[in-house]
């Protein structure tokens, strides 16, 4: 158990410790963990406790990037105790996770490029103060792990992944996300690069796909789109068949396909 400082602005000396039970929590399950807090140099009344689930995010002004941490959920998990001087306290919590939470991990792996974090705050003395961020890593839905398993069957070779900034239809977040992958097998005629988007819900997921087409004798390159729905009810072998009919549709270009 590793105890951090909070409220040295205050002089209170708390320390926390926020713990994880599971880990690899997927979208729409309970995160579920523990806060233990250890009281400082006196009496203090805690008016809160609150969880912060954050993301960090790849925001494009003008001809330039940079990247900025978004919160995304943000729940109290406690209302207000008493921490005596000294004395230590534990608060168990749940949270479920959005449906739209993005991937950071798969099979057990951090997935390159992303940044998911759970950050403790601790409302005292009529002020709020963060705790340090703790790693989050959210493994895929079985529909995604069916789609990302079968690009890999077809060749393609994942590159990184990513957040931007901005709404799609049928989201709710303030930003989606992109798993980018590199063309190979047979894609290579038609791909430079894919790059998947998942808008999941509790019951189907929107998977978006967006390619730079190689450019041919008298065309030059630009991007390709497509987008089908997965049902969480159907068989691993519908999404990929989805998918297979979503990039022909994207390779198609004066009959080449």
């Amino acid at each position: 158990m590793v105890f951090r400082k909070l409220m040295a602005a205050f002089g209170a000396g708390v320390e926390v410790d926020t713990v994880l039970t599971n880990t690899g929590v997927r979208p729409g399950e309970a995160l579920r963990g523990v806060v233990n807090f250890r009281g400082g140099n006196s009496d203090y009344k805690v008016e809160g406790i609150y969880i912060d689930l954050t993301a960090v995010v790849e925001v494009e002004s003008g001809d330039s990037e940079y990247k900025t941490t978004y919160s995304f959920l943000r729940q109290q998990v406690a209302g207000m105790f008493q921490l005596a001087k000294g004395a230590q306290h534990q608060q168990s919590f749940e949270i479920m996770m959005p449906w739209e939470t993005p991937i950071s991990a798969i099979a057990g792996h951090p997935l390159h490029g992303m940044k998911l974090g759970v950050q403790t705050e601790l409302a005292l003395a009529g002020a709020l103060d963060k705790g340090d961020l703790d790693p989050l890593f959210v493994s895929p839905l079985p529909a995604q792990e069916h789609v990302i398993g079968a690009l890999d069957r077809m060749g393609f070779h994942f590159k990184k992944a990513d957040l931007e900034r901005g709404t799609l239809y049928g989201s709710t977040m303030p930003f989606f996300q992109e798993i980018e992958y590199y063309a190979g097998g047979q894609w290579r005629k038609y791909f430079n690069e894919l790059e998947l988007t998942f808008i999941a819900g509790p019951r189907q997921m929107d998977v978006i796909l967006e390619a730079d087409k190689r450019g041919g004798f008298l065309t030059s390159s630009h991007d390709a789109y497509n987008r089908f729905t997965v049902r969480y009810d159907e068989p691993p072998q519908a999404a990929e068949a989805a998918l297979q009919r979503g990039l022909e549709q994207m390779a198609r270009h004066r009959g080449w396909f």
